[in-house]
């Protein structure tokens, strides 16, 4: 769908302001997605339920900002990874601006620390797009209906999650010989970062295994991102030297 396209739609839905959840019509819904592909995808999931009005779509955090702030849609679904803003900044900047729109976020990221930071930028849903079409239709009715909807396999995480011991957190050293693990350097070069002694960074080594639950350096760096403890790099974790 077009820019120009996108705007009537919105313009139209929000001068009508036919629909509201709360009213007994349609629930009116936004798709967020980059993905051009994905997104035509989830509109024409959506577009055949009689109970559903697509009110607009965009393909990024900023563009759906205005279209809700025009269409003023009962739910908008949107994708995490975006450009300009993403996806949790978008959650959050509607939820601040816009409260009666509800947020679903909608894709293809499942990690502890994703389903965090959506959940803590005010998202009421969380779906996988794996979602079958009768369940994207039920989320979207719950969602306008204000009640909480989780994917069985973010539901099951977030179980898991409160009911795993207290983490004890990293030192300062230990992060940082964990951001050097991640930079892909050695313990040599590791301790020559740090000016400390190999056999000090192979004992920092095996505290912070310890308390992620892991067994090797690389799993070490990927659970440590999970956590949120380690930004994500730019480029894939560096293949593993001997140290």
């Amino acid at each position: 769908m077009s820019e120009d396209r996108e705007d009537t739609q919105g313009s139209q839905a929000g001068e009508s302001g036919a629909g509201r959840a709360g009213g007994g019509g349609r629930v009116r819904v936004v798709v967020v997605d980059d993905h051009a592909v994905m997104r035509a995808g989830v509109v024409a999931l959506l577009a055949g339920e009689e109970s559903i009005e697509i009110v607009g779509e965009a393909g990024e955090g900023r563009a759906a900002l205005e279209l809700i702030g025009r269409s003023g849609p009962d739910v908008a679904l949107v994708d995490l990874r975006m450009p300009v803003l993403d996806g949790v900044a978008t959650t959050a900047e509607i939820v601040a601006r816009h409260p009666r729109t509800r947020v679903l976020i909608l894709t293809t990221y499942d990690t502890d620390a994703e389903i965090e930071r959506g959940v803590e930028a005010g998202a009421i849903g969380y779906l996988l797009k794996d979602t079958t079409r009768e369940q994207l239709v039920d989320a979207v009715h719950a969602a306008a209906r204000g009640e909480t909807v989780l994917a069985p396999r973010i539901a099951a995480k977030l179980v898991a999650r409160m009911r795993r011991p207290a983490q004890e957190p990293l030192t300062g050293r230990e992060t940082e010989v964990l951001e050097a693990v991640a930079d892909g350097l050695t313990n040599a070069e590791i301790g020559r970062r740090l000016v400390i002694a190999e056999a000090t960074v192979k004992t920092h080594l095996l505290r912070l295994f310890a308390k992620l639950d892991v067994n090797d350096r690389t799993r070490a760096v990927v659970v440590a991102m999970e956590r949120g403890l380690l930004p994500r790099p730019r480029t894939p974790y560096p293949e593993h030297r001997p140290g």
